[in-house]
């Protein structure tokens, strides 16, 4: 009793502090510091230099080989005139406002499922989160190429039933539809987020739904949505961002060129070809600050828009 005493009076102590209690604030401070140290270097080596270095770059002819040579926003007026990086905006649009929606409504129906109490749910809450651990991986990519090829999994399957099928990533018609598959099948992420969501509603809700007659569909509708728009807009915003930087799917299901016929050129493709194949990296340096600005608008347009359906249960 008398140590929490003792501590409740130096809390409400007011007034200047004695010389002995700012050395002990001092030393604290610099123990915290020198913990810190590390990722504050990284963040300036690693993270901010190279920002700030692309910043530059952006507004210069570079080729890696002589030195950057000032062109103010010449890089940035030839993005108006590239047929490519408006067809890859085409792409990468397309990859996200299907991609995302899909993922997500796959991601909560599966997260619905789970939330009913299934026997051994830590084992299917692991299996179905798999493929988010491995969806973007060089491994995953080839082993979906090989799935979608001529005479892939996929076609072997349909030939049994009398299905001849097409070259799924070889057809400009498909092969951008084979990515976003891909894109949804890797649902195991949001799932997780969707599902400690819904073990957070309270279950009176629908205890009271019930009492006033109200349908499984309404109760979803009207109880579930509502309470879980928060994390809905939580896997939103997130799921946004990562999909307008994929790279990986693309770049080895089409085997780095974009095709067939630049349907699968994503924006993040389109500028590592730029940068690293053309070593136009002034360009591609402009090219990422102007996707930087387009990942801004969406998510500052989410927020804006959050307010008329973010339920917070205040």
């Amino acid at each position: 009793m008398s140590a929490i005493g003792e501590l409740s009076s130096m809390t409400r102590r007011k007034g200047p502090m004695t010389k002995e209690e700012k050395k002990a604030n001092g030393r604290d401070n610099k123990a915290a510091y020198i913990f810190l140290l590390p990722w504050l270097l990284g963040l300036a080596v690693i993270t901010v230099g190279p920002m700030l270095m692309s910043l530059y770059l952006s507004f210069t002819d570079y080729n890696l080989l002589q030195p950057p040579a000032w062109v103010g926003l010449d890089n940035f007026a030839r993005m108006f005139g590239d047929a490519r990086l408006h067809n890859s905006l085409r792409v990468t649009f397309t990859y996200v406002l299907v991609g995302v929606p899909l993922q997500l409504a796959v991601a909560l129906l599966i997260a619905l499922v789970l939330d009913k109490g299934l026997r051994g749910l830590p084992f299917y809450r692991s299996i179905f989160y798999l493929p988010s651990l491995l969806g973007g991986s060089v491994a995953v990519a080839i082993l979906w190429k090989q799935i979608f090829g001529t005479t892939g999994l996929v076609n072997q399957v349909l030939a049994m039933i009398g299905i001849e099928g097409p070259g799924w990533i070889s057809d400009p018609n498909t092969a951008l539809g084979s990515i976003i598959l891909l894109h949804v099948w890797t649902f195991g992420s949001p799932m997780i987020i969707f599902l400690a969501g819904l073990r957070q509603i309270p279950n009176m809700y629908y205890e009271a739904a019930e009492v006033d007659g109200a349908t499984t569909m309404q109760k979803f509708w009207r109880i579930t949505i509502p309470m879980l728009s928060p994390i809905i807009f939580f896997n939103l915003v997130l799921q946004i961002i990562g999909s307008f930087q994929s790279f990986t799917q693309a770049f080895i299901v089409s085997g780095g060129n974009g095709g067939p016929s630049d349907s699968t050129m994503f924006f993040t493709l389109y500028l590592y070809q730029k940068g690293f194949g053309q070593f136009d990296m002034g360009y591609a340096s402009a090219m990422a600050w102007f996707l930087l600005v387009i990942i801004g608008a969406f998510t500052a347009i989410n927020f804006i828009a959050s307010k008329y359906w973010v339920f917070y249960d205040d």
